[in-house]
């Protein structure tokens, strides 16, 4: 085997996608807030980007431009402008400032809320506490989640907060015997304080005992609710009725009122402090119903129109005073003006195109509701459109539309099939909304099990499995047959 160094040529084909194929992808996937929000920051970038003005100012707005240009030589045109200092300290040297320019961008900035930890904390502030129960009072509240329940069992508490003592007795050189480590009976008394505090059931350790805390609170030790919830816990929520009126020697019926009285206790009692975020939805499309039809109209009023500047299109044109850096500069940006553009009018035609290829599809369901809804795939909607099946994935990714049947994800309308006796498809969606009117309509001292609801289906032409409609009664939240009887 000869070893060295040696040269040589090969030929192979390799695809690298233009970065503005990818900025395209991620115009097509922002939403509408988003979209505002980048193409604020686009107008800022750019020079050669401004906001198209009302239809008669900008018409009186061009004259006067033309006016300036054919009165002024091409030397006069680009006078004052210092190109250097625009590309060192930005687009303020020189040329005349649309209005959209003089306007300061803020960020959005989140307001501080807040949470379970803050309204536990200021209830702590208010009891007779020593600093060293404080200290270990805020290391339970620490560990407690935004359902309100205790994350670290006491002793564990206990262990941590010790051994934060040690450490930091070992970096003042101290003797770490004398140190006041916390005890196991202190944990326990800290839990008892916390899980007295607002709102009833937090700082529990599971569902039994955050229960068990409601009822004390609202003095039912003493109730039968109570008494299910400690004795017999399992058989409760397994709904084994029968099993607990034997076990308490009381009827069926009371059993039931009891478990009636638990299911209106609060399982997550954290979750009313969550500080979690309003998410507020504004629609990316709009379908209205006019003089019979449905037309679809894109949501986009606030959304800033974009136009090439007159002034720097005009600089542009004198190619004599450019050239090396300000040429390519120049160029670039332009290019990139006129890219995005482009990109936006293309991102409204797609939209456009989906949506009303929706509304022809699923015009059964805007008439009729949900029931009517008609499978529809990703692949079967970029095959109409000709476009790839990823394009339109990102179209609808996070996009929303305001209905005469409400504000829904566009996601909504792509859905499974099931087949029916008279040969078409039926929506899986549509079938979890006959279930659910199924379920609610039921006698709930004899409720449907799957068998029946399948046998319903089957009559109104739906042919699905049994596991089948379990598997949507899963998905809907809906318990099985057992568990839903009423006695």
């Amino acid at each position: 085997m000869k070893q060295g160094l040696s040269q040589g040529t090969q030929l192979k084909q390799e695809m690298k996608i233009n970065p503005r194929l990818y900025q395209a992808m991620d115009l097509l996937y922002m939403p509408l807030l988003d979209l505002q929000q980048h193409l604020k920051q686009e107008l800022l970038n750019n020079p050669f980007l401004e906001l198209i003005e009302p239809e008669e100012e900008d018409d009186e707005e061009t004259q006067q431009v033309e006016e300036q240009v054919e009165q002024k030589p091409p030397e006069e045109k680009v006078e004052g402008i210092d190109w250097e200092e625009i590309l060192l300290d930005g687009f303020d040297a020189g040329g005349r400032r649309e209005e959209h320019e003089e306007k300061e961008y803020y960020e959005p900035v989140t307001v501080d809320s807040r949470d379970l930890s803050d309204h536990l904390r200021d209830q702590i502030t208010l009891l007779d506490l020593t600093p060293r129960q404080v200290l270990l009072a805020d290391e339970f509240v620490g560990n407690i989640n935004d359902d309100g329940y205790l994350a670290s069992s006491p002793e564990e508490i206990v262990l941590a907060l010790n051994e934060v003592l040690q450490r930091a007795a070992e970096v003042e050189d101290r003797d770490v015997e004398d140190l006041p480590f916390y005890t196991a009976d202190e944990g326990e008394e800290m839990l008892a304080i916390v899980q007295g505090l607002d709102p009833p059931g937090v700082g529990a350790r599971d569902l039994r005992e955050c229960l068990m805390l409601q009822l004390r609170e609202a003095g039912l030790e003493q109730s039968v609710p109570y008494r299910l919830v400690r004795d017999c816990f399992e058989e409760l929520i397994n709904h084994r009725w029968s099993e607990i009126s034997k076990r308490f020697g009381i009827s069926p019926s009371d059993v039931q009122k009891a478990a009636d009285e638990i299911a209106k206790l609060d399982p997550k009692p954290g979750l009313r402090f969550s500080s979690g975020d309003d998410n507020y939805i504004i629609p990316d499309l709009v379908v209205d119903k006019i003089d019979g039809k449905y037309h679809v109209f894109l949501n986009d009023a606030n959304l800033p129109r974009l136009k090439l500047s007159k002034t720097y299109q005009e600089i542009a044109r004198d190619k004599k005073k450019f050239d090396g850096e300000n040429k390519e500069f120049i160029s670039s940006k332009l290019n990139s003006a006129n890219w995005m553009i482009q990109a936006i009018e293309q991102r409204r035609q797609t939209m456009l195109k989906v949506m009303n290829y929706i509304v022809e599809r699923q015009r059964e369901f805007f008439e009729k509701g949900v029931q009517f809804l008609k499978p529809l795939t990703l692949r079967e909607v970029a095959e109409v459109i000709s476009m790839h099946e990823s394009t339109v994935s990102r179209v609808t990714n996070e996009k929303y539309v305001q209905t005469p049947r409400g504000v829904l994800p566009l996601k909504y309308f792509f859905s499974s099939g099931l087949a029916t006796a008279d040969g078409e498809d039926v929506s899986a969606r549509g079938i979890k909304a006959q279930l659910q009117k199924l379920v609610e309509e039921e006698d709930p001292k004899h409720p449907l099990t799957d068998q029946a609801i399948v046998n319903i289906l089957k009559e109104s032409g739906v042919q699905i499995a049994r596991r089948t409609v379990a598997k949507y009664r899963d998905q809907l939240g809906v318990l099985s047959a057992r568990m839903r009887k009423r006695v």
